[in-house]
């Protein structure tokens, strides 16, 4: 299969600086052209669709130019994973030969999964631990390696750090940035693909396709929108890119004990004071909840867009209300849920982690902090490993699949 190079054009198109040509382009559009020919023209990669060939090739190119001029953008990445959770990558093993902020076989190896797992469909949920993905990563290292010590350092990346949100004349250029790290940034864009893809699909896009629109809407989404593995806002990507400061934890609305609570919080705590999370197997059985214990009107078939679902958990919170999830009951090992069901939450507990929409972002902060998706095991793993590989690395696997889905309020 013949595999057409990326063109000049291509290459520039994903810069800090897009469309002008430096002095390390043709440099650094080599070192792409490289990998897209190792990456397609090798077994190691041939179990990808082809139409990712050059986009996984221009993805590890963008790291290996950050990480040369030492840009940030990776350091910002290693750093924030570290205060997180106090290691430097999801999923693997730092070697004792790791070099800080330096290229590294783990880190590329981080990089080809995370972009093929949030790029391709047919590999959403790609074990980290594939053979696959060592084998294409070793590769791509090896080639990358041998041209690390003459590479150099590009123009485009080492400005980055030199802006200060306190000096009047950076804000324009520090607004570019963001946009460029939102919409082209090689650590932002694969997880910004699926929100990417369900922008396009909006009614109203659809209605009025033309460029202002789309260009208000992606603002719009630049300001309210998570991105990047760690599920961002852009705001704290520059911050954090920038200046090296962790983003503060947002003190929610919920957070912020209101004068009244919630009246379904208070008939909830009523009927049951010491639950806050109710269990449901059929639409009958909420249906009544609704009307016995929240009060809705007699005689009703209340949420009944819900009534095809069961194994239901509705969850209340003081100053929030109420949700509802449903299909969810069977995974949850809480000892007060009498609907757990150990067969079936070992085929969909996953899911929960890695599926938009499937579990609300409350719901599944409690499953989190009390361990109860003890069942949720990686795909392509033995039992052992992938249920550790899950419980390990339980947040970053949820910021990195569900984004605002699970980081929104």
């Amino acid at each position: 299969m013949k595999i057409d190079k990326i063109t000049l054009s291509e290459f520039l198109a994903l810069q800090p600086q897009p469309g002008q040509q430096t002095e390390t382009s043709a440099f650094y559009l080599d070192i792409a052209n490289k990998l897209l020919m190792a990456i397609a023209g090798s077994e190691a990669g041939r179990w990808l669709h082809p139409s990712l060939y050059k986009q996984l090739a221009l993805c590890v190119t963008g790291y290996y130019m950050d990480v040369v001029a030492d840009g940030g953008v990776w350091r910002s990445f290693i750093t924030a994973c570290r205060n997180l959770y106090g290691k430097t990558l999801p999923f693997y093993e730092i070697p004792e030969d790791y070099e800080e902020f330096e290229l590294n076989a783990v880190d590329v190896r981080f990089m080809v999964w995370y972009f093929i797992a949030m790029s391709d469909n047919t590999h959403r949920v790609l074990n980290p631990l594939d053979d696959k993905v060592d084998r294409l990563a070793s590769e791509l290292y090896q080639l990358l390696d041998e041209e690390y010590d003459e590479a150099p350092i590009a123009e485009d990346f080492s400005f980055i750090r030199e802006l200060d949100f306190n000096d009047p004349g950076d804000l324009e250029e520090l607004y570019r940035l963001g946009l460029w790290l939102f919409l082209y940034c090689y650590l932002m864009t694969p997880a910004f693909a699926l929100t990417m893809h369900d922008i396009i699909s909006e009614p109203a896009m659809q209605a009025n396709p033309d460029n202002e629109a789309i260009a208000l809407r992606f603002d719009q989404s630049m300001q309210e929108d998570t991105t990047g593995p760690l599920a961002y806002l852009m705001r704290d990507w520059l911050k954090l890119i920038v200046e090296g400061k962790m983003p503060e934890k947002a003190q929610q609305k919920s957070d912020i004990p209101q004068s009244d609570p919630h009246p379904y919080w208070v008939k909830v705590k009523a009927a049951y004071p010491d639950k806050d999370i109710l269990y449901f197997a059929t639409y009958e059985q909420l249906n009544h909840f609704f009307i016995d214990v929240i009060g809705w009107e007699k005689g009703e078939r209340h949420l009944d867009n819900l009534s095809d679902s069961s194994n239901f958990a509705v969850m209340v919170n003081r100053d929030k209300g109420m949700l509802v999830a449903k299909d969810v009951a069977q995974c949850i090992a809480d000892p007060t849920n009498p609907y757990y069901n150990k067969e079936d939450a070992a085929k969909h507990a996953f899911e929960l982690l890695t599926v938009r929409g499937r579990c609300p972002a409350d719901l599944l902060e409690r499953i989190r902090h009390n361990d109860w998706l003890p069942d949720a095991v990686w795909p392509g793993s033995d039992e052992a490993t992938g249920r550790k590989l899950v419980a390990d690395n339980f947040d970053f696997i949820a910021r990195c699949y569900l984004q605002t889905y699970y980081r929104g309020d």
